[in-house]
């Protein structure tokens, strides 16, 4: 929150054009609060394999934006990520909490 506005501001992303047009079904939000991240989401799919394939496209869409606004390719980011990944699987530096709220 900027300390000098009372009012608490979340900058929310757009919502993506193909939504607009053609509709669909938001099933991941994640926001960033004072260094922690929350998350909302819809279990969404009947098989669970389809969050990994999910995730996987979105470390391509992330590995994208790195690569056309840093020094990186796409490749090394996504080296990067898998390896942070990989390593949180393993140990989660905080595995945080999880509720249903509809």
């Amino acid at each position: 929150m900027d300390p000098d506005n009372a009012v608490p501001v979340f900058d929310a992303l757009h919502v993506p054009p193909a939504a607009l047009d053609q509709g669909g079904v938001e099933v991941l939000r994640a926001v960033i609060v004072d260094g922690a991240l929350h998350v909302s989401l819809r279990r969404a799919f009947d098989d669970p394999d389809a969050w990994g394939m999910l995730i996987a496209d979105v470390t391509r869409h992330v590995a994208r934006i790195y690569a056309t606004e840093s020094n990186l390719t796409q490749d090394q980011v996504i080296d990067r990520v898998r390896t942070i990944y990989d390593a949180e699987m393993d140990s989660p530096t905080d595995p945080g909490t999880t509720s249903a709220i509809s």
